[in-house]
């Protein structure tokens, strides 16, 4: 893990912590991976920086090898989890492809709030959170990605994504990592003005 540092204005995106994905089965228990989401952005809306918080609700559709669930979800499954705290100031971004950024208004949203670098968590590591770091770096965001703070269902999915694929899309660490590099409220203010 090398993280160096991050842009004065960096935003937090959460993947898919939402209750029809929590309750299934993954590699690494997800009490400590919602607890770790919650810090960074509890930390994130005390400098003032952008906290997205982003559930699926769907697939892109195409044909595929691996047959995907049908039909309606059940009541709730788009749900965020409630230890994420919604505040009335995140960006809430609903997709309906692995990645955030594909067929929605993140990039805009970002851009216009002046957000040069992300900060990627939640589930699942080879798949939202890749698919969402991915589409940042290819948009021209640095990209950071907090390790400790994600899981995914294939314990070899999330080990392939944190040792072969991250260190090519930004930089990875802690939460606790990135959380110290944080620019005060101050240099977060003065940057996006």
């Amino acid at each position: 893990m090398a993280l160096t540092t991050l842009d004065p204005v960096t935003a937090l995106i959460v993947v898919d912590l939402q209750q029809g994905i929590v309750g299934l089965p993954l590699a690494h228990p997800i009490e400590p991976v919602i607890w770790h989401a919650r810090s960074l952005a509890d930390a994130f809306r005390a400098r003032a920086l952008p906290v997205v918080l982003v559930n699926v609700a769907g697939s892109a559709p195409g044909r595929t090898e691996q047959q995907r669930p049908t039909g309606p979800r059940p009541t709730g499954w788009t749900d965020l989890v409630p230890e994420l705290d919604q505040l009335p100031d995140d960006i809430v971004v609903t997709k309906r492809t692995w990645g955030a950024f594909a067929s929605t208004d993140l990039e805009a949203q970002l851009r216009a709030r002046g957000v040069t670098q992300i900060v990627v968590a939640g589930v699942a590591t080879g798949t939202g959170v890749e698919a969402t770091a991915r589409q940042a770096y290819e948009a021209g965001f640095n990209v950071t990605l907090a390790c400790d703070a994600m899981t995914d269902s294939r314990a070899e999915a999330h080990d392939y994504s944190i040792r072969s694929v991250f260190p090519r899309l930004g930089e990875t660490g802690t939460s606790a990592d990135i959380m110290a590099l944080l620019p005060t409220r101050e240099d977060a203010g003065h940057a996006g003005a």
